[in-house]
């Protein structure tokens, strides 16, 4: 029996119904006036306020409340596709009672069957449509405070995309071979952010050093908190680090342990992970993984290293406008 967590019902309700749309569901509307019409049932209305259904005279801004009143899924099966993330898994001793199945009182709900990792289990991997160019990615990401030839060379790369549709952010893994198995999309202007459907964890985003032989590997949450550590480093605000940096698309090992059978030279992982309970709880599993010595770098201010960036850069900036002020 699958459930999710407070977290994941929080975070899927952050997320809009036209960010959602315009990502999954592109194909299925058609354009009227400033909003969105879907094609199969024209009651059915998307714009920037949320959505609408004229037939059951309700609507609201989620893409969690849309799957579940128009879509007719599950809560758990809703929150699992939005996130592109797994249910929970919890065994059931004999006499337990059941997690209940009402949402406003227990986030321990009735799901689909968890899924495992494996081909057979996932849906067809679908990268989105690759937009004509990636101005959008590139200003977003350097308003993050991320170097721009960082930025560039994760373009030149294969590894960073702009999609057509509402310009997302996309972020590739890929394989021995060089083929794309992973993808996580963030969202150039709003909170949305979710791995492409069918996406393989075993293979993250990763940072290749300028040594190809260092035995040393980083691990981070996210893309951005990778690209966010190496601008630190190559830009002077930290220590360099000339290692191997691989976003684990969450805190799951799965890429960390198939990256280190692939790489066997690698012997030391630093953790950057968050600093937060889920961070500690990823730093004890890896420090657990055989073969490897570990160590933790947690980030110099606010929970990750993106927010590091920008609390360097924030201080910079005040100090810059100190200096070019006239002395009265």
């Amino acid at each position: 029996m699958g459930w999710v967590t407070k977290d994941q019902l929080e975070r899927a309700r952050k997320i809009h119904v036209l960010d959602y749309i315009l990502a999954y569901e592109a194909g299925d509307y058609k354009r009227v006036g400033n909003g969105y019409r879907l094609k199969s049932d024209d009651a059915v209305a998307v714009d920037k306020n949320g959505w609408y259904c004229h037939k059951k005279c309700k609507g609201s801004r989620t893409a969690l409340d849309y799957l579940v009143d128009i879509k007719g899924y599950g809560l758990v099966e809703a929150v699992c596709t939005i996130l592109g993330e797994k249910p929970q898994e919890r065994s059931c001793k004999a006499g337990m009672a059941a997690p209940s199945s009402n949402a406003k009182t227990s986030m321990t709900v009735p799901a689909i069957p968890v899924a495992k990792n494996s081909p057979a289990d996932r849906p067809p991997f679908a990268l989105p449509i690759r937009n004509k160019d990636n101005n959008r990615v590139i200003a977003y990401l350097q308003s993050r405070e991320i170097d721009k030839s960082i930025i560039l060379d994760c373009i030149n790369r294969g590894v960073l995309f702009e999609s057509r549709y509402y310009h997302n952010a996309v972020f590739l893994g890929k394989d021995e071979r060089g083929k794309t198995r992973f993808a996580a999309m963030r969202s150039t202007v709003t909170k949305f952010m979710r791995d492409a459907d069918g996406s393989d964890k075993k293979y993250g985003f990763t940072l290749p050093p300028e040594n190809p032989q260092s035995n040393e590997v980083a691990v981070f949450e996210s893309p951005i908190d990778c690209l966010s550590h190496k601008t630190l480093c190559k830009q002077g605000y930290m220590q360099d680090f000339d290692g191997w940096r691989i976003s684990l698309g969450g805190t799951s090992e799965l890429a960390l342990e198939h990256f280190l059978k692939k790489h066997p030279d690698v012997t030391h992982c630093v953790i950057c992970t968050d600093n937060d309970k889920a961070g500690d709880n990823a730093e004890i599993k890896i420090a657990a993984i055989p073969g490897i010595t570990a160590s933790r770098a947690l980030p110099f201010y606010g929970k990750d290293w993106s927010e590091t960036l920008q609390a360097f850069k924030r201080v910079e900036r005040k100090h810059n406008k100190a200096r070019a002020s006239p002395c009265l």
